[in-house]
């Protein structure tokens, strides 16, 4: 009875099921393109993210730089570099000395802390993965200065200190250069990687192209693995030699980003104990990465590592989101404030159309249902019929709008809009591509550096919850016209019936 009243009722009033349904499948097709869209965007800052903090990185623990310095237990800051050369030091030839020194820092105002936070994350329960990076800028200072004797005989011959701020601008002495100096200032970025770490960091993004990759034997050897882009710019192949923080270190392998960016988060990537000994940062690092053993662990993790680590910056992957610049981030923004809102108010207005037009419905039905009453039908029967009726016309509109939905996403993917984005490495430091010579930095200078530039086709994945988020859409847009118009439809009595027949 319910069934064939229902069917023949659709039927008669064809007009009205089709407006609603279509209203409702219009609402929730673009509630699914932009949901869709949405986690297109994630996934792709993901992506962007991945190939400086590493793959599988949910939290990163750094320091803030602002911070005060403290005591040996604290974080430090390491200050600007100085290149000091005794009268001694250097070769001399016709009257001109060659001079040459390296060092390994941190960089002016950049923070390291104790690596106690790694142990920290580490002892979580819910962290399935931790490891801890230094990231550091080898800067060497190279030139000719005119020799004791020859600068003495103009006048201008000093011994001692060439500092940093100084050494770094390079020129000439003498009106004419004679009897003058030059000299370059040469860096590049260096990144201690614990070569026992787990499967989370910023080697998890890269793959290799030449050689071996760190293995645990190498944890305090004189070993450097280079950014396939560095090697090449620099000339340099496995097997070759690089001098880092004024030591030798062996080349033993190349590697390349895994993502459309050629370009690693480092030039050089050397042992994490190794580092902190060239470097004078003994049990410092600059970044923890941590992986949680479950996406719903993130928030918790985080929570008890900002507990445990107070004066530590404790970031999530979505936090870290708002680092990624370009037009992907102008889409992310473009979903998240202005495609939610179109959403709200398309939906909105889809459930008020279906609400009023379920209600106008009623009115006009008035002598039927005061005729059904009379006939023995009581309230809850008429509110069933008005309410399935109205979930069958919200469950079509609800199957127009997935295949509206699924085409819409379908047709986005295959156009693969290419949306640029580039992430900056909050704790690298001064000198990525300044390794050219020429001095246009004053070395040390700490600076965040783009890390990662690269362009990403957006791909929208379709999954069960985007799916489910049109079934329970349309259900809800069904009852809440169903529950209106059923209410309305329970305060017909039958002597209304009587009197509009009259």
């Amino acid at each position: 009875m319910f069934g064939t009243y229902l069917y023949r009722e659709l039927s008669n009033r064809r007009k009205q099921t089709a407006i609603i349904a279509a209203g409702m499948a219009l609402a929730i097709a673009l509630v699914m393109i932009v949901n869709g869209v949405a986690a297109g965007v994630k996934d792709a800052q993901a992506t962007v993210l991945a190939s400086v903090y590493g793959v599988g990185t949910d939290i990163t623990i750094t320091q803030d730089p602002a911070q005060p310095v403290e005591g040996e237990e604290g974080q430090t800051q390491q200050q600007q570099p100085r290149f000091e050369f005794g009268a001694d030091d250097g070769e001399t030839t016709d009257g001109t000395t060659a001079i040459s020194q390296s060092r390994l820092t941190s960089g002016i105002a950049s923070t390291t802390f104790d690596a106690d936070a790694l142990t920290t994350a580490q002892g979580l329960d819910t962290v399935a993965a931790a490891t801890a990076t230094l990231a550091l800028t080898n800067v060497s200072f190279s030139g000719e200065v005119a020799a004791p004797d020859a600068a003495t005989e103009q006048g201008t011959g000093q011994e001692g200190a060439v500092p940093g701020e100084g050494a770094a601008q390079g020129g000439r002495g003498g009106p004419d250069g004679a009897g003058g100096s030059a000299f370059d200032v040469d860096t590049f970025t260096v990144t201690g990687i614990d070569v026992a770490g787990e499967s989370v960091g910023p080697l998890t993004s890269v793959e290799l192209v030449d050689g071996r990759a760190f293995e645990t034997s190498d944890s305090d050897s004189n070993v450097v693995i280079l950014d396939t882009s560095y090697a090449t710019t620099s000339s340099l192949a496995v097997d070759d030699t690089l001098e880092i923080g004024g030591e030798e270190f062996t080349i033993i392998g190349t590697v390349t980003s895994t993502s459309s960016d050629a370009t690693t988060a480092s030039n050089t990537y050397i042992p994490l104990d190794t580092a902190q000994r060239v470097a004078d940062l003994e049990g410092q690092v600059s970044t923890v990465y941590v992986q949680a053993a479950s996406s719903t662990d993130i928030a918790s993790v985080q929570s008890a590592l900002q507990t445990a680590l107070p004066d530590a910056s404790v970031k999530t992957q979505e936090d870290l989101a708002s680092s990624v610049s370009g037009s992907l981030s102008t889409a992310s923004d473009l979903v998240g404030k202005l495609g939610t809102w179109l959403s709200i108010i398309v939906l909105a207005a889809a459930f008020l159309i279906s609400v009023l037009l379920t209600t106008s419905g009623v009115a006009r039905r008035t002598r039927e249902f005061g005729t059904l009453k009379a006939i023995g039908w009581n309230n809850g029967a008429v509110v069933r019929q008005v309410a399935g009726e109205s979930l069958v016309q919200g469950a079509i509109g609800g199957v127009i709008g997935v295949v509206v939905g699924l085409l819409g996403i379908l047709s986005i993917n295959l156009i693969a809009p290419v949306l640029s984005a580039s992430a900056v490495a909050t704790t690298a430091v001064a000198g990525q591509g300044a390794g050219q010579g020429g001095g246009g930095n004053r070395f040390g200078d700490a600076a965040t550096t783009a890390a990662a530039t690269t362009d990403i086709a957006l791909q929208i994945p379709v999954t069960f919850g985007i799916i489910g988020i049109a079934v329970v859409l349309a259900i809800a847009g069904g009852l809440i016209a169903g529950a209106f118009g059923g209410w309305r439809a329970a305060r017909l009595r039958p002597a209304e019936a009587l009197r509009s027949v009259a």
